[in-house]
């Protein structure tokens, strides 16, 4: 669903953290409707400020300024400094606000107690390629977020990649598929390129041509909609190198250890979550 273009352009955007992730939301958020002028981001220190401010955002250090000029805000602080900040700007969210949260591991019903009773929250997670608006953000809302605060959230985030709603329990799952995820892609990328050092390719153009096989099976993957083991399938011809080097994949366990890494890392962001909802009791 799209929202009015004209009503996208007039909201007040916040941001309390500057971190990359607040960098790539807001990147992504100014190649839509969204003006410099209209978003404001605040932060402790000047360190992460520069670059919001090349892009022409005003920044402050007051997250009870963000919060009272903002329609939407951004909580795009570490977990354990949730509490402290919402407490902070409490006082200050009123029903004309809605606030989302992409601190990983904060539940939403922790987020919903340390905010005014009725206040609108949508808990996202991001991952990193948003900051070249090729990421995969999914939001659950919260118990006082209708499908219209759903709507104007995807509105806004369309520009920085793929955006989905779902139930919150997908969220963890999220976080270890596509948040970490993206780490075991560079793993996989390191790996191919040493194999072609290995085989005698020097390692710059090596690295250079594995970034780019990632790039471009990865468009192929999403622009086909075709299942990954029918791509697959496709780049194997009978007898070939293809399907030697899957065979050896196959061996060495990469699928299980894959499967693995996804599913270790979805349980340790359920602890985090587990932690930090238990340090706000």
């Amino acid at each position: 669903i799209k929202m009015d273009p004209e009503m996208d352009r007039q909201l007040k955007i916040g941001f309390i953290g500057a971190g990359n992730m607040a960098f790539g939301i807001t990147k992504g958020i100014m190649s839509g409707n969204i003006l410099p002028g209209n978003v404001k981001v605040s932060a402790p220190s000047v360190r992460n400020l520069g670059r919001f401010q090349e892009l022409g955002v005003p920044v402050t250090h007051s997250n009870a300024e963000v919060v009272r000029g903002s329609d939407v805000v951004f909580v795009a602080v570490k977990p354990h400094l949730v509490p402290h900040v919402l407490g902070e700007i409490s006082q200050h969210v009123t029903d004309r606000h809605v606030i989302v949260s992409v601190a990983a591991g904060v539940t939403l019903a922790t987020l919903e107690e340390l905010l005014p009773e009725n206040t609108v929250v949508i808990r996202m997670m991001p991952n990193l390629p948003c900051l070249v608006q090729e990421g995969a953000l999914l939001f659950a809302r919260g118990s006082h977020a209708k499908p219209e605060d759903g709507a104007l959230l995807r509105s806004l985030l369309h520009h920085c990649g793929l955006v989905e709603e779902g139930p919150e329990l997908w969220i963890d799952i999220h976080t270890g598929m596509s948040g970490s995820g993206v780490a075991f892609v560079y793993l996989f990328a390191e790996a191919l390129a040493e194999g072609a050092v290995k085989m005698g390719m020097p390692s710059a153009l090596a690295h250079s041509i594995a970034s780019q096989t990632v790039l471009g099976a990865g468009r192929v993957l999403r622009d086909s909609g075709k299942h990954p083991a029918q791509l697959r399938a496709e780049v194997c011809t009978p007898g070939g190198t293809t399907i030697y080097g899957l065979h050896t994949l196959e061996q060495g366990g990469v699928r299980a250890a894959t499967m693995s890494a996804v599913e270790s890392a979805t349980e340790r962001a359920r602890e985090l979550g587990r932690r930090s909802s238990a340090c706000t009791k």
